[in-house]
């Protein structure tokens, strides 16, 4: 009751971007400020969670676009919604394997919950790690963009096409109870949707105008002080024209209305837009990848033959399973896509040839 209460303390109608933003973020009351989310006894798992050699591979394409950039003394990693830090963890100790790259990469997080950010400076124990609140902060570069399931936690806006006309989607408080309901969308929601070219079929359109701003200023930084931006997360390139908020709770199913600031609530990724938003604010985004590609090009499968021939039976097999869960297209390996936006001038392109 006092959640609700909280979140809808200025009026019983609010947009549905701002219902999650308040159910997600808000300091009193919002799920990333009150849960540790990951692991069996949280409420999901991510890439990182599964095994290091996800994070291994991520530090070797890092170490790869530092060279590409001719070596910089100083480059900026930001890592954007760092979790529980175990991608950090295995960052930090694989760029130790390259000793040059590891004195010139500088690794901030980009944490909004204090409740992550106290797990994390608790586990994270390293001078080339920092916690950064506002990126606008980073004044020098190169600056590399990082963010695994990071994009599906933003809020989105939800709008109805039903021939020809538009509405957009509202959370309502009635009788201590959180209603979900539609209502004619102001015009200028609809130019947005219109320029986006969101609007050509009936259906359901999603609309991440909350991440578009978060993102804003990373296209800024990487415009102005040159690099680029990572993206892994599930999601598809072609429009779906469905609702794809789903809300998690002790890996099951949730409805988005109960449990509210107890259960995590995502939707899925249009890489396609995003796509589309990154070239139009001056990035290159070529192309959009499965993350079974990006990791094998990255030779995650190479990495496990390695490892696997000191293994005994079981631990090998154990590696086998996870690596098969993060590649196998029935799993995460199609599901999960991966885009990677970078200054025009940039010639970097590893794992999207």
């Amino acid at each position: 009751m006092k959640r609700i209460d909280k979140i809808f303390s200025k009026s019983k109608v609010i947009s549905l971007d701002l219902y999650l933003e308040k159910v997600l973020y808000d300091k009193s009351v919002g799920y990333y400020q009150k849960q540790d989310p990951f692991g069996i006894k949280g409420d999901y798992v991510t890439a990182p969670n599964i095994s290091n050699l996800f994070c291994e591979m991520i530090a070797i394409w890092l170490v790869s676009f530092w060279e590409n950039l001719k070596k910089p003394k100083n480059l900026n990693f930001v890592e954007l919604g760092p979790g529980n830090g175990d991608l950090c963890l295995v960052l930090v100790k694989t760029l130790k394997n390259f000793p040059e790259a590891f004195n010139s990469i500088n690794i901030m997080l980009y944490e909004k919950s204090e409740k992550l950010k106290k797990i994390q400076k608790k586990r994270i124990i390293s001078g080339r790690v920092s916690w950064i609140n506002n990126l606008n902060k980073i004044k020098k570069g190169p600056v590399v963009f990082f963010g695994n399931e990071f994009l599906d936690a933003l809020p989105i806006k939800q709008f109805k096409k039903i021939n020809g006309c538009i509405f957009e989607k509202y959370a309502a408080l009635k009788k201590n109870k959180v209603d979900f309901f539609y209502k004619k969308a102001q015009k200028k929601q609809i130019n947005k949707l219109e320029n986006l070219r969101l609007l050509k079929n009936n259906g359901i359109i999603e609309y991440p105008e909350y991440g578009f701003k978060e993102l804003e200023i990373v296209c800024n930084k990487i415009k102005k002080l040159n690099g680029g931006a990572l993206f892994i997360d599930y999601g598809y390139k072609v429009e779906k024209n469905i609702n794809t908020l789903q809300s998690v709770m002790k890996h099951r199913f949730n409805d988005i209305g109960k449990n509210i600031g107890k259960a995590d609530i995502t939707s899925l990724v249009n890489f396609g837009l995003y796509q589309k938003y990154f070239n139009s604010n001056g990035l290159c985004a070529k192309d959009v990848i499965s993350q079974s590609k990006f990791l094998q090009k990255m030779g995650i499968i190479e990495r496990f033959n390695i490892l696997s021939k000191k293994m005994s039976y079981e631990d090998k097999s154990n590696l086998y399973l996870r690596i098969k869960r993060l590649i196998d297209p029935q799993m995460m390996g199609k599901s999960f896509k991966v885009i990677f936006a970078k200054n025009k001038r940039c010639n970097f392109s590893l794992a999207f040839k």
